[in-house]
């Protein structure tokens, strides 16, 4: 069984090793600066990181925000805001094709609700057969593409 909640200061290491993991991983932009002790520090101050928990082992973690670079693209329907993000999604590679990823989304979107967003955007890397999979089977659809952070992107968004 699991459980999900707020990251604290005493997951720091378990985290860190957790994104270290996805280095390298296809379609994974994730390098050995970021993400990185100051990003947790910027996740933690907002209680904006949640954890999955499966026998005392964070085997899924989650961030939510919002982007001003990734709100200013021009594909997003207006009556959807404020809209929120789901960022740093990361599922232990041991861990993987158990559905953890879609159960870290779900909560995500579910704890932007309860802070008062409409909808959710999420940049997904347009060749990434997997995410696409996971985003489209939770309702996302294509607001349009886009390049960035040296990738090209689906702009997806969902009413929450």
């Amino acid at each position: 069984m699991y459980m999900i909640d707020n990251a604290t200061e005493a997951d720091r290491e378990e985290l860190l090793a957790l994104y270290k993991a996805q280095i390298g991983r296809e379609f994974c932009p994730w390098t050995e600066g970021y993400p990185s002790d100051e990003t947790i520090d910027w996740d933690l101050s907002r209680d904006a990181l949640f954890v999955l928990r499966a026998d005392g082992h964070i085997q899924a973690a989650v961030s939510i925000e919002v982007d001003e670079d990734v709100d200013a693209l021009p594909f997003w329907d207006p009556a959807l805001t404020p809209a929120g993000e789901l960022a740093r999604l990361a599922v232990d590679p041991g861990a993987q094709n158990r559905g953890l990823g879609r159960i870290m989304l779900k909560y995500g979107m579910e704890e932007l609700k309860r802070r008062g967003f409409k909808a959710i955007h999420f940049l997904v890397n347009k060749h990434n057969v997997k995410a696409l999979r996971c985003y489209a089977a939770v309702g996302f659809h294509t607001a349009g593409e886009c390049f960035m952070y040296d990738q090209d992107f689906l702009c997806y968004e969902k009413e929450l």
